[in-house]
């Protein structure tokens, strides 16, 4: 979109601040990862610059995984100001025995809404080293457990929640959704 996702505003605020209030209280760390974090620096969170700036989102992941002091990381996208409180709370009681808990909506992960182990750091270094960049490409490796209709549908049919800003027909389309409060 030709600039910072996370400062776009949406609403009366930017969507970074979509994001904070619906993962309010779900852990005990907020961490970002950003391949420029000083103009986050007015939030008050902890900023931690990307590992490899601009080589993609599981650079990214494991940027955060190695940055975070907990055993588990609930990921969320700056873009995804409609990320479900209720369905992290859902995943996050699932972790047992497994290093990544994700949703499976519409035949597709959705791996900027998911909680993921530390034990995840081997195989993601592994495959950054092959040089596969795609999120999902470690799964084979580790233990997922996948969310999946009926339980999605529960807390969003609509499956808004995982709605991401990529275009300015997106951004209007999100300032629609939010208007409506549905």
């Amino acid at each position: 979109m030709g600039k910072d996702k996370a400062l776009i505003p949406l609403g009366d605020k930017p969507l970074i601040e979509h994001v904070l209030e619906r993962v309010q209280g779900l852990g005990t760390e907020v961490l970002i990862t950003s391949n420029n974090p000083e103009p986050l620096s007015y939030l008050g969170i902890r900023l931690v610059q990307d590992r490899d700036p601009g080589a993609g989102a599981l650079s990214g992941l494991l940027t955060a995984l190695e940055a975070a002091h907990g055993d588990y990381l609930l990921i969320a996208a700056c873009d995804m100001p409609f990320i479900s409180t209720g369905l992290f709370q859902y995943m996050l009681q699932r972790t047992k025995n497994f290093d990544v808990v994700i949703p499976y909506w519409n035949g597709y992960y959705e791996p900027m809404h998911a909680i993921y182990a530390k034990t995840c750091m081997p195989a993601v270094r592994r495959t950054i080293a092959c040089n596969n960049q795609r999120l999902v490409s470690f799964f084979q490796e580790v233990r997922v457990l996948q969310i999946c209709d009926p339980v999605l549908g529960a807390f969003d049919h609509s499956g808004k929640t995982f709605f991401n800003i990529n275009t300015s027909q997106d951004l209007r389309e999100a300032e629609r959704y939010l208007a409506s409060k549905d």
